[in-house]
């Protein structure tokens, strides 16, 4: 079997997308987005044996973002188990990442734990997990990552929690009927900074090496997640990591993954490969557009996918 040249790939592949000058809008809503050059696109891959390939601006720092959602996820799954599910769903939602739509006829459970809805529910638990949940959740990045030095970055924070009133009204909602259990401002300040955790290409590829090792961190050799709970939630990833875009991410990527409004994306192989990729210019539905036109033509090129 030919072994694939990843680094060819994605230099041939990150060429011809810079070609094109980037139509993608940053995220205005969030300030301190608004200011960064949407033309910046980075690229890093970490295959199953430890073998790294990068091109592009992949040294370039970003905070987070929704990408977050999936660690709070794996934290909270892996201290409650299945108990977990009767606080928030695990069904594609079909509606924008920021959407009320379905909250009060659902009794304030929200559709998945992707949706900030669902990530604001499963803050909320961690709260109830952690003394210092933030701290727990640093640790666990700098742990998978093998970074000690990934932090907050406290002006994203405040930028986010200037503009955050829909989230407020979110938390608050999921509060009245009963399924936010902390004070919403000490919610939405563990929120705000969770998102602001700000680290490059390669940092996010090995953070999430681990659900490409069957819940194992290759940094550590320890199992942040047994085989079974990395399975479900690479399953997640795939059916609700892009929000009413997750269908047709599916059908023309074919990973597991999970977007941020920053311009990052995750993505993974079990057993391959983990890719990660951050260019600022988002499509309608909040995604990088350089991202999936990128992931897209990877699988593609390389013929690997889940499918």
């Amino acid at each position: 079997m030919t072994a694939i040249d990843y680094q060819q790939i994605i230099e041939q592949l990150h060429h011809s997308l810079s070609a094109v000058e980037a139509t993608g809008e940053t995220a205005d809503y969030i300030p301190e987005l608004a200011q960064v050059d949407a033309n910046q696109m980075g690229v890093y891959v970490l295959d199953q044996q430890g073998r790294c390939y990068q091109t592009g601006d992949w040294q370039q720092t970003f905070s987070i973002q929704s990408v977050v959602k999936v660690l709070t996820l794996c934290m909270a799954y892996s201290e409650l188990g299945t108990a977990l599910w009767q606080r928030v769903g695990m069904e594609p939602s079909g509606t924008p990442f920021n959407s009320l739509g379905h909250l009060e006829h659902e009794q304030g459970v929200p559709r998945n734990p992707f949706s900030n809805a669902g990530a604001l529910v499963v803050c909320d638990v961690l709260m109830g997990l952690y003394d210092d949940p933030l701290a727990a959740l640093l640790g666990l990045i700098r742990q998978t990552s093998g970074n000690p030095e990934i932090d907050v970055n406290p002006v994203v924070a405040e930028s986010e929690k200037s503009e955050g009133h829909r989230n407020m009204a979110l938390a608050h909602l999921m509060k009245s009927l009963g399924n936010i259990n902390h004070d919403v401002d000490d919610l939405l300040d563990f929120y705000f900074n969770a998102c602001s955790i700000t680290l490059n290409c390669q940092d996010l590829a090995k953070t999430f090496a681990f659900l490409a090792h069957r819940g194992r961190c290759p940094q550590s050799d320890q199992h942040i997640l047994d085989n079974s709970q990395s399975k479900r939630i690479n399953a997640i990833m795939l059916t609700c990591g892009f929000y009413d875009e997750a269908g047709d991410f599916a059908f023309k990527v074919g990973l597991p993954g999970k977007s941020g409004v920053s311009g990052a994306i995750v993505a993974l192989l079990p057993g391959h490969f983990v890719v990660t990729t951050w260019s600022p210019g988002l499509n309608a539905k909040g995604n990088s557009q350089r991202g999936l036109q990128f992931l897209e033509a990877f699988t593609t090129e390389t013929g690997q996918s889940i499918f």
